[in-house]
């Protein structure tokens, strides 16, 4: 095979990204190499490009960690994966793995973890690398446009509603009905949940009643919050925010039920003031959660595989990658990009 590859490459922050030919990555001790057969396109690729976040990429870097595909490479000592299993490079691409943090299933937050298409190359293109103890093993039957999501939207969305503590039964509010919103109503569905959807896309929100919300709420409707609380008895149990909006946030905790847990996963820059007195007075907790262990990560991908979830995906190649930026920024994106490597 020849050594090079397409990539889209970042070069400079807030510009188009740059399609070029790189070297094909060569895999060291507990390494692996992955041709890519997909990769999801998040909105967490766009503040990398952007260099939006406070710790910033070193310049250049290959974003996408949604990325899925065939092993074709080993490293020395590698015996967790072998050549031929599909397998997913998450935006978890490392982690130290002998910290407090790690040896307590926290793995996401330890001070040596890596992370995929931001401080490790990732998905957006043909190849790979991976270190073989963190890729997620995609389950027989599940297929790579299908897997994609599911690694980093999917098992983000999970995460967040096991963290807001809500029991079947209880009712949990997702707001942002986008990529991981529309899996998490999903997840809340399988896991006996009474959802309410919030969005300000009417759209969107016809979609999350198709997906089995038994509420929806649309967030610029003046009495939003009050409506919501008289429908629910009281606010939700739980509150998932997946809308990168400050607005959002401070929507999402007045909807919280006294003694309930918001959860934050969304990620919009800046500041987030909230109601000292009502989160005091009605004992709220307000948790950020970032995306998910790797067991999250084994019980999200099985959700998926058995065909109780399932991600709404618009395939796009390579090529088209900054045609798709601008409609992520401009939220022109009704499910799921994901980059389909048999389509360039």
């Amino acid at each position: 095979m020849s050594n090079k590859m397409q990539a889209a490459v970042v070069e400079q922050f807030g510009k188009p990204l740059v399609i070029q030919e790189c070297d094909i990555p060569v895999a060291g001790p507990g390494q692996i190499l992955v041709k890519t057969e997909a990769c999801g396109v998040c909105h967490t690729d766009l503040h990398a490009a952007h260099g939006d976040w406070p710790l910033k990429p070193a310049l250049p870097f290959i974003p996408g960690h949604e990325g899925i595909g065939l092993v074709v490479g080993i490293g020395a000592g590698v015996t967790t994966v072998k050549e031929g299993d599909r397998v997913g490079v998450p935006w978890l691409y490392s982690a130290c793995g002998h910290c407090e943090y790690c040896l307590s299933a926290h793995e996401t937050v330890c001070a040596e973890a890596q992370f995929g298409g931001y401080t490790k190359n990732g998905g957006f293109a043909e190849y790979i690398l991976a270190d073989a103890s963190y890729v997620a093993h995609i389950p027989a039957g599940l297929a790579a446009v299908d897997a994609a999501p599911i690694i980093c939207a999917g098992v983000t969305s999970y995460k967040g509603i096991k963290e807001t503590g809500v029991k079947p039964g209880d009712w949990i509010a997702i707001s942002g009905i986008g990529g991981l919103g529309n899996l998490a109503i999903q997840y809340a569905k399988v896991m006996g949940l009474h959802v309410c959807a919030v969005d300000i896309d009417d759209g969107k929100l016809a979609s999350a009643k198709s997906l089995g919300a038994d509420l929806t709420i649309n967030a610029r409707d003046g009495d939003a919050v009050a409506a919501m609380r008289e429908a629910t008895g009281g606010g939700a149990h739980g509150v998932l925010i997946t809308a990168p909006s400050l607005s959002a946030f401070q929507q999402g905790v007045a909807m919280t039920r006294k003694c309930g847990t918001c959860v934050l996963v969304g990620l919009p820059p800046g500041e987030f003031p909230f109601p000292l007195f009502d989160v005091v007075a009605n004992c709220i907790t307000v948790r950020g959660s970032f995306v998910g262990t790797r067991q999250d990560m084994a019980e999200a991908l099985a959700f998926a595989a058995e065909g109780k979830v399932k991600a709404q995906i618009e395939l796009q190649p390579l090529s088209a990658i900054n045609r798709v930026f601008e409609r992520l920024e401009h939220g022109d994106v009704a499910s799921r990009v994901v980059i389909d490597f048999r389509k360039d």
